[in-house]
């Protein structure tokens, strides 16, 4: 199982939540970035239908899998 590590950052004059590079919207307080990213990380456990994924390595090779539903990373947030 993989294991998922969002952080807050300071983003734009606020705050956001990142994950490998990516930030979400920005929040105006610490608070409200910590509440968005902890209900991002609980979705993130949620099962869903399992499915076909598409996604390009960065090698520039794209890949296609089958994923479980159930098959779900753990999820936490850093500060």
């Amino acid at each position: 199982m993989s294991i998922v590590h969002y952080k807050l950052v300071p983003h734009d004059g606020g705050w956001a939540y990142a994950l490998n590079g990516a930030f979400s919207e920005t929040f105006p307080t610490h608070d409200a970035a910590l509440k968005a990213a902890r209900r991002v990380a609980k979705e993130q456990r949620v099962p869903g239908e399992s499915r076909y994924i598409e996604y390009q390595t960065p090698d520039g090779q794209w890949h296609t899998e089958h994923v479980l539903g159930i098959d779900r990373p753990e999820a936490d947030v850093t500060e």
